[in-house]
């Protein structure tokens, strides 16, 4: 009794026409033969001795083209990682741990320096605003303002040039750098 994979060869020439008449494509159809050689190999005990070798392979073959195509309709090329980059997410616990950091270094704030970086960081106040609002000199406020962002970073041991990712734009608002006006 002979074995039936030594039959797979004879019918690479035909298993190859048909793919590339699938594919309209010589690398894609190589693949194609290729992946069907492997089905065929790991499952040729499913291969009915005395039926029709080639017929088998070609639905193997037109059975996993088909399934790649269903595949690929699915999959969205992305080389340059651009569409992947978009649906990526910083893990949240960084902007947790950062935001506890922040509220510990925010209460040993005095309250002047609180109130200044509250009403000009979060509140988006402009400086004469906040002053006002505080009942002193707009420079008053500005000492505030800078002194308050200094000792948060000192708190928080930042480095000037080192970016600070917070989970919410109120916070990112009051130890952001804004320009002295």
């Amino acid at each position: 009794m002979s074995d039936p994979r030594d039959e797979l060869v004879d019918h690479l020439g035909a298993m190859r026409a048909f793919a590339i008449s699938l594919t309209r494509n010589a690398a894609m159809a190589d693949d194609l033969v290729q992946d069907t050689l492997v089905k065929a190999w790991t499952n040729i005990e499913k291969f009915e001795e005395g039926s029709n070798m080639r017929a088998w392979l070609f639905t193997i073959l037109r059975n996993t083209y088909y399934s790649l195509r269903r595949k690929r309709r699915r999959e969205v090329e992305d080389a340059d990682g651009v569409l992947s980059e978009q649906l990526s997410q910083k893990p949240d616990h960084d902007g947790r741990l950062n935001m506890r950091d922040f509220n510990t270094a925010f209460a040993q704030l005095n309250d002047e320096q609180r109130e200044a970086l509250v009403l000009v960081g979060a509140g988006g106040f402009s400086y004469e605003e906040a002053a006002e609002t505080c009942g002193v000199k707009v420079g008053t406020i500005k000492s505030r303002v800078n002194r308050g962002r200094a000792r948060l970073a000192e708190l928080m041991h930042l480095d000037e040039d080192e970016p600070m990712e917070l989970t919410d734009t109120v916070t990112a608002g009051i130890v952001s750098q804004q320009s002295v006006a």
